[in-house]
């Protein structure tokens, strides 16, 4: 059982009984329980994770400002999650050891996926991406914090790289492997960054990938989007690469050879087909131009975020056994290359697509 749960059931639920604790989802940062009362209503409780989100209350003002937002329009095929309180008001927790608790409300009769597994999967996902740009476009990226500093600042993580000691004294072939596709993808790091004046700047969601989205139990249709700690000011094309790279790679996240790992151009020209059908509007000329190479940006970025996370010890991504973040660097580093080796392919049917949406 987590610690300081108790105390933290206590101050959003006094006196409330509850039926069940369990744990919900699969994410690698936050612990989260749904949590069952006997009246039948059931809550999310999460507690955030104290070693990456160093400003809750950034994190909390924007997800009061964002949940506000989305929840103000009236989508019938849509359901956003609320922030709830406790029944003095408070929607936010600090146990005794500073850790940051909250409760959000639950969406019912729903399912996450590890992976994508169709075309109108993709297209689904890419369709409430794009209504997500749409609805929270009323809120202007000055009104965000900064909840993550350097988030998405592929230079600064490569940089952090550079830096580390431990590279010189490589253990496996798997580190050498990594190490190699690194210097191969360096190039990658400043292509957003060389371009950031002419991309589109607006709130992003930060973290759209697949088990972020919300899927109907008995349906293909995406329903909604979870996981607002990483809403920030940002680049369309960050939540766009970040989506693409995670829905695009049909074998998954984990699977058993990194060695394999394909780009899947059918979902991502069906990805984009839905997308562009709620907010091709949204696209610049310059975040046209550079749409596929932002896939290949974050994939590296995520690669060499978890190579790094493997080399300083597993602190920062919740891990199951060692060399599981060295298994995921492996996986998004090879993504990338596949994504470069299809670049040409990919921004011709984008092109195609773009033609028939404008």
């Amino acid at each position: 059982m987590l610690l300081h749960l108790d105390a933290a059931l206590e101050f959003f639920f006094p006196h409330a009984p509850i039926v069940s604790i369990s744990p919900l989802g699969e994410g690698n940062i936050n612990e989260t329980l749904r949590v069952t009362l006997n009246t039948g209503q059931s809550w999310v409780l999460q507690r955030l994770h104290p070693g990456v989100f160093k400003d809750v209350d950034a994190v909390m003002t924007n997800m009061r400002l964002v949940t506000e937002q989305l929840n103000q329009q009236e989508t019938t095929s849509l359901e956003f999650f609320r922030l709830g309180a406790n029944p003095n008001g408070l929607d936010q927790y600090t146990d005794a050891a500073g850790c940051s608790w909250r409760i959000l409300s639950y969406i019912k009769d729903c399912r996450t996926l590890s992976q994508v597994h169709s075309p109108g999967q993709a297209r689904a996902i890419g369709q409430l991406l794009g209504h997500f740009h749409q609805l929270s476009s009323g809120l202007s990226p000055e009104q965000l914090c900064d909840p993550l500093p350097g988030f998405h600042q592929t230079p600064q993580y490569l940089h952090h790289y550079d830096g580390l000691e431990v590279k010189q004294r490589f253990e496996n072939a798997a580190e050498s492997q990594c190490s190699l596709q690194i210097e191969r993808l360096r190039p990658l790091a400043t292509v957003l960054e060389e371009h950031r004046e002419a991309l589109t700047h607006r709130v992003i969601h930060g973290d759209p990938k697949v088990g972020n989205f919300l899927f109907a139990r008995e349906t293909e249709q995406a329903v909604s989007l979870i996981d607002l700690d990483t809403v920030k000011p940002g680049l369309l094309l960050h939540d766009l690469g970040d989506c693409l790279r995670s829905c695009c790679n049909q074998q998954g996240e984990a699977h058993p050879r990194p060695e394999t790992t394909t780009f899947d151009s059918v979902l991502f020209a069906a990805l984009m087909e839905g997308y562009l059908q709620q907010a091709v509007d949204l696209l610049n000329a310059t975040d046209q131009a550079l749409l596929v190479q932002s896939a290949a940006v974050i994939s590296f970025e995520l690669g060499l975020r978890f190579f790094i996370d493997h080399l300083e010890n597993d602190h920062y991504f919740k891990v199951q056994h060692s060399g599981q973040n060295l298994h995921r660097a492996r996986i998004q580093l090879q993504l990338s290359v596949s994504i470069l080796e299809q670049q040409e392919d990919l921004e011709q049917q984008l092109a195609s697509l773009l033609r028939s949406f404008t």
